[in-house]
């Protein structure tokens, strides 16, 4: 009779609930904000033009990540009802059903839907940084590396799970956010420092340059990996030191907050609202700089001055305006 009695660990129950609840919380925002993202990319441009090829596949990609998401929160939240109403009677009570969360099949499919969620916004990651960077090798090589090692570390994770491990005893999980933490971070610095050196350039070419939307560019990329990063490092020292109602609460809500940084800088470039103009000093005339969606750019490699194309005439400082412009749609 004593082994049928339900095991007691009171922090591991709440975490889960309160998990469960904040996960729905951050699942309401996130649901917001992809409607949002939806509407502002199937909305024209500004001035006429045809949507862009890239706010379809944006498009799509937003209805594909928020579709995985939907489905493993459904999963989470569909067990938190198991483990208190179905299986309340079950041995070792809600903390064993916890405990041996991937000894049923539905857990199995979150962490599936909710990993695939996570490889596919890595990924555009990967996309903006080579892209930006111009396909260098030299970028491409350890952002790749880091890339394939995340995947490989989630197989095994996913591997371990399918024969029905106790999900906090995976060690691979720990690998697979670390290399998480170390791809967005490498990605934050790239972009960061491939934007910097572009801003001196144009501001050494055009003394009247308004670099002001470089700065939005680079704090609007630091903003959004920061919030996930640090979410996910709290989760990787509750994992690592074994606090497992840390743990629970941060893991119910991850891909939620993955999706929602991603989509604070999708919903602001698509609504255009990081434009800045340079007002009139004297006979200057204004220089718009605009972020934008865009298609193939062609981007300078670093070694470049663009400061030796600047010419007096007007002409010559709406191409190099124009330059500027393309370095902002790249990052997007």
């Amino acid at each position: 009779m004593s082994s049928n009695a339900p095991q007691i660990d009171l922090p591991l129950e709440r975490s889960r609930l309160v998990g469960i609840i904040l996960g729905g919380v951050s699942y309401g925002a996130y649901l917001l904000l992809t409607v949002q993202a939806m509407i502002a990319l199937m909305q024209r441009p500004r001035h006429g033009q045809k949507i862009a090829n890239n706010r379809r596949t944006l498009l799509c990609y937003t209805l594909i990540t928020f579709a995985l998401g939907t489905i493993s929160f459904a999963c989470n939240t569909k067990y938190t009802e198991i483990i208190w109403i179905d299986l309340r009677d079950t041995p070792g009570g809600p903390v064993a059903l916890i405990e041996n969360a991937m000894y049923y099949r539905i857990n199995f499919l979150a962490i599936c839907c909710g990993y695939v969620m996570q490889w596919l916004m890595q990924a555009l990651l990967l996309y903006r940084c080579c892209l930006i960077w111009n396909w260098e090798r030299y970028v491409m090589v350890p952002m790749v590396a880091l890339y394939i090692g995340m995947i490989a570390a989630a197989i095994v994770v996913l591997v371990q799970a399918s024969t029905g491990a106790i999900f906090y005893k995976i060690n691979a999980t720990l690998v697979y956010f670390a290399f998480q933490v170390a791809h967005t971070m490498l990605y934050t610095i790239l972009v960061a420092k491939r934007l910097l050196h572009i801003r001196g350039q144009m501001k050494t070419a055009l003394a009247e340059y308004d670099s002001s939307t470089y700065d939005t560019i680079i704090l609007m990329v630091v903003e959004s990996a920061m919030t996930y990063t640090v979410f996910i490092i709290i989760f990787i020292v509750g994992f690592a030191v074994h606090l497992d109602s840390l743990s629970t609460l941060c893991f119910l809500s991850i891909n939620q907050v993955q999706g929602i940084a991603q989509l604070f800088i999708i919903i602001r470039v698509a609504r255009g609202r990081a434009v800045t103009d340079v007002w009139p000093t004297g006979n200057t005339r204004a220089v718009p700089t605009i972020l934008a969606f865009a298609g193939t750019t062609s981007i300078p490699a670093e070694g470049s001055n663009v400061a030796q194309v600047a010419r007096p005439e007007q002409d010559n400082v709406n191409e190099l305006c124009s330059v500027s412009a393309k370095f902002a749609e790249a990052n997007v």
